[in-house]
């Protein structure tokens, strides 16, 4: 079983910014693709940014040019860097590994992201 644990949500005023960390443990594993998630209050959960083990990102149109992922493969940890935040921005953020080992993927707990007007 791999556990994430994330971290750095809170709450911040809008055109602030915010880190979100999300860290990897557990038995033996080959963490492949790792993504960010939200889910706002009556929405789906949605995508946010992904990498690739090989640094390729991809993001929502939404966040494009505000936001940025990037992963420690050393430390088996990712981050979001979001910056400019806006109100509709708020919601509990999830991170999400791919582990390569048994090709299952795994949730951390969330963390809640809040931007005031």
């Amino acid at each position: 079983q791999v556990q994430l644990v994330e971290s750095g949500g809170g709450l911040v005023q809008a055109g602030g910014s915010l880190r979100l960390s999300c860290a990897a443990s557990g038995r033996p594993f080959r963490i492949g693709a790792m993504g960010w998630y939200r889910q706002a209050p009556g929405k789906q959960r949605e995508l946010v940014a992904t990498i690739t083990s090989g640094g390729s990102t991809h993001y929502a149109d939404s966040v494009k040019g505000r936001f940025t992922i990037s992963r420690d493969n050393a430390k088996i940890s990712f981050y979001l860097q979001m910056n400019s935040l806006k109100p509709e921005d708020t919601a509990v953020y999830y991170c999400n590994a791919y582990d390569l080992a048994t090709h299952q993927g795994y949730w951390g707990q969330g963390t809640q992201v809040s931007v005031s007007s």
